[in-house]
């Protein structure tokens, strides 16, 4: 699987990572946690990004593949209170959080914290910044991060402490390709692509989706009215475009199904997509989008 450098961190990344909110969220069984995780670690994976608030995802993880902690690259968040009696962002809550996280995936020290969809003003306190910076500090994480949209997301940025960005970045979400990525780029920050197939929401066809998180989506995409949708290949194409953007580190897909990790794999390895493919896109995009379609958490 191709690989990337991770901004200006020591890390270089899978174009492709797991991510674990679907594990969680969806209650996928511990044996097909295993099975995915170990073979997808087998085919090239390197990265694999959770968080505090995914339900259970912190422990199938750490389950599954802390054995083999030595051959990925270990993502987290915090920020929200998830089983602590403490409010959201409380400082205390944070550290609580962070050491928590550390036992459940059953390591010492993870690769990247990241603060969880913080609003500008909590990030403008300050306070939950110097948070992870302490466990950077006392060699609970590597690096420290930022993960969100829209203002929040240029704001952390343009803060200038966090050594990478995760934000919403497909063909239904690409507010972040002019918002935000050209200055994170600028700052040498990695950029992890998160929902980077829209929740496949062109599914649903003509019915809404029965999950609510897709519901915006499948209204853009019904307007957007891509060529590729519906065709065969519309999965790959729509992965392929958040690839090709030169911005991006790895792009997170989350799923509890082990074929269908090897069946993104085997998209990612397509390569980028032509240009005239990306144009027609961006496009669309800058025809369609309206000026409240804003990138989504």
């Amino acid at each position: 699987m191709e690989k990337r450098k991770f901004g200006n961190t020591d890390m270089v990344v899978s174009v492709l990572g797991f991510g674990g909110a679907e594990i969680g969220f969806e209650a996928a069984p511990q044996a097909d946690v295993d099975s995915l995780l170990n073979a997808a670690l087998d085919t090239g994976l390197n990265v694999i990004d959770t968080g505090e608030c995914y339900a259970d995802s912190e422990e199938k993880i750490g389950k599954a593949v802390a054995d083999r902690r030595d051959d990925f690259y270990l993502f987290t968040k915090c920020g929200h209170s998830s089983g602590i009696d403490l409010p959201d962002w409380d400082p205390k809550l944070l550290a609580m959080s962070i050491d928590r996280s550390l036992v459940r995936l059953q390591t010492d020290c993870v690769d990247l914290i990241q603060l969880h969809s913080c609003s500008e003003a909590i990030l403008r306190q300050g306070d939950v910044i110097e948070v992870i910076q302490r466990a950077k500090e006392a060699g609970k994480t590597r690096y420290i991060g930022y993960s969100g949209d829209h203002l929040d997301a240029l704001c952390a940025v343009e803060i200038g402490v966090f050594d990478s960005l995760q934000t919403s970045l497909n063909v239904a979400d690409q507010e972040c390709l002019t918002l935000t990525l050209p200055k994170a780029s600028e700052q040498g920050m990695a950029v992890v692509a998160k929902r980077p197939v829209a929740n496949v929401a062109w599914r649903s066809g003509t019915n809404p989706p029965a999950n609510g998180y897709y519901q915006q989506y499948w209204e853009r995409l019904n307007q957007l009215c891509y060529e590729f949708i519906g065709q065969s290949d519309a999965v790959a194409t729509a992965l392929r475009f958040t690839l090709s953007q030169p911005a991006v580190s790895v792009a997170i897909v989350g799923t509890k199904n082990p074929s269908r990790w090897a069946e993104n794999s085997k998209f990612a390895q397509l390569g980028p997509l032509s240009e005239a493919s990306l144009q027609a896109i961006r496009s669309r995009w800058s025809e369609i989008a309206g000026p409240d379609w804003r990138g989504l958490n």
